[in-house]
């Protein structure tokens, strides 16, 4: 399997080509085209119990589409937010993603879902966050370019929760207020994400919901 991230930062499509019998998972409604010889799966991955819990609480759709290949072709997937895709790959290791972030994987990578304690009440991924492992590539989704940061031991860094992509495990987590209630109420910067190495965490340039909290007032009302 081959993959490609065309038109970043801002209007990202992912190409990945398939050799015949390769396949690919991917969030559903996250293609864009594909050749004639792929053939498409559409199944509760995991089982009823997986999918529901992905869905319901991990902010994911309750099916997964295989794309497979009968002979050599390919296929395209984009994000539903204009924005940036990266592609990590996992060997072996785990790795934690907000709500929305993934759009696709290599097969034996498993996509589920895990609680992120009382600590993470207050944030925007809400109680709980993807979590992805095994071996191969994920394909993960910003809003915004994605901006890479490797942490060492003991190091700490703040982010604003709406700016949040993902992190590896074996990154600290927890989420606070900026100053005090004054500030997070009234700073404009509300809640953050307190991050502590080693390890890698990815950020987007853009929140939605800042974006949503300049939109809305912009609606005309009906009268």
């Amino acid at each position: 399997m081959e993959h490609e991230v065309l038109y970043r930062p801002s209007y990202s499509l992912l190409k990945i080509k398939l050799r015949q019998g390769e396949a690919v998972c991917a969030e559903a409604g996250a293609m864009v085209s594909m050749s004639s010889s792929i053939e498409i799966k559409t199944a509760a991955k995991g089982g009823i119990f997986g999918a529901l819990k992905r869905s319901v609480l991990g902010g994911e759709s309750f099916f997964v589409n295989t794309f497979m290949a009968s002979d050599s072709g390919e296929v395209t997937f984009a994000p539903t937010l204009p924005g940036d895709i990266h592609a990590l790959e996992l060997k072996g290791q785990s790795f934690y993603a907000q709500s929305g972030a993934y759009i696709a994987s290599s097969p034996d990578i498993r996509v589920d879902t895990k609680w992120g304690g009382a600590k993470t009440f207050f944030s925007r991924e809400g109680l709980f966050l993807l979590k992805m492992n095994g071996t191969g590539s994920v394909f993960l989704s910003s809003y915004g370019a994605i901006h890479e940061i490797d942490l060492e031991a003991g190091q700490k860094y703040i982010v604003d929760t709406g700016h949040m992509v993902a992190f590896a495990e074996g990154v600290g987590y927890s989420v606070k207020r900026v100053g005090g209630l004054k500030s997070t109420l009234f700073s404009g910067e509300g809640l953050v994400c307190e991050l502590t190495g080693p390890g890698k965490i990815f950020i987007q340039t853009r929140s939605a919901d800042a974006f949503l909290a300049w939109l809305i007032p912009q609606i005309p009302k009906k009268e």
